[in-house]
């Protein structure tokens, strides 16, 4: 906790220390219709208003997108020149880290929280102008007991100060708390579902769990979606969809 002190004593209003800049990896190809619906999703989240700063991002289940998502909303809200960091939170099983190899020795939340490294030890800008990242380090013993302690908090609080955008791709729900802890600390949450894989109570128990944190429920995407189904000839598979009607 003294480490993390002494990087927010020594810190600016609008600035924090890094650890240098790393070449993120955006392999993701994206056709007009799905560049179209991340538009359509940043303009709904740019709607919510200004108190909406830190937004987790979570799923019901493993391999539903939420972690591909989480970097395109990110990259896309840097696009307008909000100033965006992006927090792997998925200390179990990164799907971030694997998909960018050269970050697998590098510190991360996991060490922040812990108090092993400093923030300027772990945050990074990366080659997109106003997007930076925190990876999730090494996978530790205790990841929610992390994402509960009073320094999570604290330096959640200094983000908030420093960026526009805090997205926090977390772990899926049903298999563990730790998003359900990590919203405690949100302005809000969005649940990425996968079309045809994600049953519906599985996505009202993810639902309900969020809304006992106290977390605002913002909507979720409906991801892998048919085009065989789509009432809009700009809707097809691997796009997605902001559903603001989500009761709250």
């Amino acid at each position: 906790m003294e480490n993390i002190n002494n990087d927010l004593l020594y810190s600016s209003s609008n600035s924090l220390p890094t650890a240098g800049r790393v070449n993120f990896n955006t392999t993701v190809t994206k056709d007009f219709p799905t560049n179209e619906a991340y538009k359509m999703l940043r303009t709904n989240i740019l709607f919510c208003g200004k108190a909406v700063k830190t937004i987790v991002i979570t799923s019901s289940h493993e391999n539903e997108g939420k972690s591909t998502i989480s970097t395109e909303i990110s990259k896309s809200l840097a696009e307008i020149e909000k100033k965006t960091l992006l927090i792997d939170a998925d200390m179990r099983k990164s799907v971030i880290l694997k998909k960018n190899l050269k970050a697998q020795n590098i510190m991360g939340l996991s060490e922040l929280l812990s108090g092993q490294a400093t923030i300027g030890q772990v945050l990074y800008n990366t080659q997109i102008p106003h997007f930076d990242v925190i990876f999730s380090g090494h996978f530790p013993p205790n990841p929610a007991e992390l994402v509960s302690s009073a320094t999570f908090k604290t330096v959640l609080d200094k983000f908030k100060e420093v960026y526009d955008y805090i997205i926090i791709d977390s772990p899926p729900l049903i298999p563990v708390i730790d998003a359900s802890v990590i919203s405690t600390q949100c302005d809000g949450a969005i649940i990425v579902i996968a079309s045809g894989k994600t049953q519906y109570q599985e996505v009202s128990s993810t639902k309900e769990q969020l809304e006992k944190s106290g977390c605002r429920i913002l909507g979720a995407i409906l991801n892998e979606t048919d085009p065989k189904y789509s009432r809009s000839k700009y809707y097809k598979k691997n796009s997605y969809y902001y559903d603001n009607n989500v009761k709250r």
